[in-house]
Formats: structure tokens, sequence, C-alpha cells
């Protein structure tokens, strides 16, 4: 027992002296940089509440306290006829000090829509905020408060993260200010299904509500990042934090000030990631690339040359591992510079120049609930039946041209890959579909065992799947 207490008291000792055991200290990071840190509260209009039966003066409960009775005549006899009451929400969040002259940084879900920001100093003073700006895609607002002299960050350069290193948060979570927490970055880059245009850091921090809008600190004081997301089931903090680069968010500052909005490079091109099945089938090596599943009719795409099936490896000199690497490097691109793009095309590899365009406003896609028709074809290889569109689905669905609506799903190897009723099938194994009497003939001449893409569209959106037939 002796012995092994001395080879614990010995091994503490050796980790010590090495370096192992010692952890960051953060004290000072903080005292520097705590002051510049600020708690956002804002008030926001809700819809107007309808209470049922107000306009007919409905009679207080009995026995109501006196300090009561204002709440109980609110909700009980409304404020007049109609019974419209008002209604306002309160929300809080965290952000910080970029000018000595009160411009501050945060982010756009924190105070969009809101009638009223106020941001809350360290020192306690309360300022009114003005929203010079903000930016949805990205996630980013820029503030401006009447003061001077406030404590500012220093900008950090997110590039020179490494995954591993620490980094601190400051901000409020829960409404507690000033508060610290601690951890790694888990990776970088990542691409999440509501931010396309950002390359999220992810960390382990504890982010909780209240935190969004705060800085993300590097070990050398600097500002790498704005803590905007969390993955969580129950609302809190499940070690899945995402914080959005600040070169990124500085970029849609000098914009804002600069043009008073934000504009984004665009290709013109909806993109998915390659699984192992479809680089088979593409003639790939292994998956990797942003596969186009859809080129915008007018835009720099096509008029470029891109296709339908063409892989994206490499973007101005940058390669392109997956899908989600593609957009944030467009979109920083700047309107009309021309951009060298590295291509795959059936195996082949070409280089393509594309003359970046201006992101248009998104567009709300329609969705068709009527996709029956009467002219099924018999079941074939795949185990499905498809029909010829009308002008009303193709109007309904989005679909301009060629392409067959898929309307039952049996047993086979496109119920095996997710194929649904309702699906538009629009390329077969680098064929565009024409009608049902060529899908039935793509279909027969398909070979067994070896991997086959199939383009659909499902609600507007392209999506390439791959099988293999067994005979």
């Amino acid at each position: 027992m002796l012995r092994k207490l001395f080879y614990g008291i010995g091994i503490f000792f050796l980790l010590s002296n090495t370096g192992f055991a010692q952890l960051p200290d953060f004290t000072e990071m903080v005292k520097n940089n705590g002051d510049a840190v600020v708690n956002i509260s804002t008030t926001q209009k809700a819809p107007d509440a309808q209470i049922p039966g107000a306009d007919q003066q409905q009679q207080l409960p009995q026995d109501v306290p006196p300090e009561m009775e204002e709440f109980f005549r609110r909700y009980f006899q409304g404020p007049g006829r109609g019974g419209v009451v008002p209604r306002e929400t309160n929300s809080l969040g965290s952000g910080f000090v970029i000018s000595k002259d009160g411009y501050i940084l945060t982010n756009s879900h924190v105070v969009n829509n809101a009638s009223e920001i106020i941001v809350k100093l360290k020192d306690r003073r309360e300022l009114v905020a003005k929203l010079i700006g903000l930016d949805e895609s990205s996630d980013v607002a820029l503030l401006k408060v009447e003061a001077k002299d406030l404590p500012i960050v220093e900008i950090g350069s997110p590039d020179q993260l490494q995954v591993g290193e620490w980094v601190l948060a400051i901000g409020t979570p829960f409404g507690f200010d000033q508060s610290v927490t601690a951890g790694i970055v888990s990776a970088k880059g990542r691409s999440l299904p509501d931010g396309n245009y950002v390359p999220f850091i992810q960390t382990d921090v504890a982010i909780n509500p209240g935190n969004s809008g705060g800085p993300l600190f590097n070990m050398q004081g600097k500002v790498v990042g704005i803590n905007s997301q969390i993955y969580s089931r129950s609302g809190g903090y499940m070690g899945l934090s995402f914080a959005i680069p600040i070169d990124l968010a500085m970029n849609v500052v000098e914009q804002i000030k600069t043009k008073g909005k934000v504009s984004r490079g665009w290709l013109g091109v909806q993109i998915q990631d390659v699984t192992r099945q479809l680089a088979e089938s593409f003639g790939m090596d292994r998956p990797h690339g942003a596969l186009v599943a859809k080129v915008i009719p007018g835009g720099p795409a096509e008029k470029a040359g891109l296709q339908i099936g063409d892989v994206i490896v490499e973007f101005n000199g940058q390669v392109v591992e997956t899908s989600g690497e593609l957009p944030p490097r467009v979109g920083v691109t700047p309107i009309d510079e021309a951009a060298k793009l590295k291509i795959i095309r059936q195996g082949e590899k070409q280089d393509i120049s594309v003359k970046i365009g201006l992101l248009p406003a998104q567009q709300a896609v329609a969705q068709a609930n009527d996709t029956t028709s009467p002219a099924d074809t018999a079941n074939n290889r795949l185990g499905i039946s498809v029909s010829d569109l009308t002008a009303e689905q193709r109007q309904q669905l989005q679909v301009e041209k060629n392409g067959v609506l898929v309307q039952k799903v049996g047993k086979g190897a496109a119920q095996d890959i997710g194929i649904q009723p309702g699906d538009v099938i629009l390329r077969l194994q680098n064929s565009s579909v024409r009608d049902s009497a060529e899908f039935n003939k793509l279909v027969n001449k398909l070979p067994a065992g070896k991997s086959i893409a199939v383009l659909v569209q499902r609600n507007g959106n392209p999506l390439f799947l791959a099988f293999k037939l067994e005979k």
C-alpha cells in the first residue's frame, strides 16, 4: 500500500515537471476582457391575444384580493370590445464591444424584431442601443450605443485555431451576468442545416440560452468567434456548441457600415455530399467534393457550362472535401470575380471558370400535395411505378422539363434507398429522363452489381441517390 502511495506521488511530480498536469489559467484573460462583454435585453412585440368572450365583459370572480384586481380585470373583462390584449415578450442575450465609440456585435436572432434594445455594461450602466444592421444568413447583428472610451475586445484569427486548443466564453446564460466557461475546439468548418454560409467552430464550451452573441476567446485573449448555437435535446448544454468565425462576422460588419446591407457571392447550383456508392457510379476513387444536383437556369454556373452530376473538388485552388465547405467560400468571393473550379465529370477532371454572381433573395418553395395521375406504368426492376407529368403538376412541383412522377413504391432497390411516392425522377445513370417510356427503357438497360446514380426531386429540392441491382 505504501509503495503504491509513493509511486502515485512520483507520477504526479513527474507529470507536473513535464507540464502535463498543468491546466490553463484564465484569470488574467477574464480580467482583461470581461469589461467589454455586455448583457443585451430586448423587448419584442408579440401578436395580440384574443380573450374568448372578452367582448361580453365577464364578471370578476368573487373574493379577488385587491392587489390582484387589475390582473383579473385584464383577463376576464379585456381592454374593451373585441377582447384584444397587446402582448410583449422579452429576451436575453450577450454581446461584446468592438470599438470605443460604442459599436457592439451580437447575434441576429437576439435582436431581430426588437422594439427596444438595452445594453447593460459590467459597471451596471444601461444604455439604449440602435440596431445598425443585421444579416440573418450569418446570424450577425451590429448595434451602436452613445458612449465614449468603452473597453473593447481584440480581434483574433480563426484560421490559426487548432482542434484541441483551449477556448473561453463569457456571457449571460439564463441571465447570469459575466459567466465564464471554458473548453476546447472540437472541430472547425462545421456546416449546419440553417447556416449554409457559415463554417462554424464547434467547441465543448458550456453554452446555454443567454450566451448567444457572446465572444469566444483563444488563449491569447483574442476573440475568434461569436457563440451562436447549441445542439440540445433538452434546451440546455450537451457538449456541442457552435460559434461564428469572427473574420466572417467582421466582413458582415464592414458591409453593413459601408453599404447598409450584406451581399454574398452566388454560384447558382444546389449541391450535396458524395456517398461511397455515388462516388463509384461517377467513376471517382473515393467520396469527396460537392455534387451538383441542380443548376439554376440563368445562373452563373449554367452560363459557365456546369452540369448536373458534376462534382466540384476545388474552388479557387482550395480543396473541397465536403459540400458544406463550398457555400462559405463562394459567399465571401467578390461579386463579378472569376472563380476557378476543378470538377469531375463522368470520371474525368476538368477546369471551369465561373463569374460569381450576387446571391438573390430566397424564394419560397412550393410544395404540391396532389400527385395522383391515372397514367401509371407497370412495376419495373426498381420496384416502382411512374407516370408522365401533367402541365399542372410541373407547375406545382417546379419541374420545367423532363422527369417522371413516382406513383407507387414496392419492394426493391428504390424502396431500399428511400424513394417515395410523389418524388420526381429526373436522371438515371447520367441520362435525362424525358418520360415514362424512356424511363422504363433506361431501367431495363441498367447493369447488375454496379452502383447506379439516380437524381430525384422532392418538395422542390434535388437529391442524388445510389443503388445496386442484383439482377
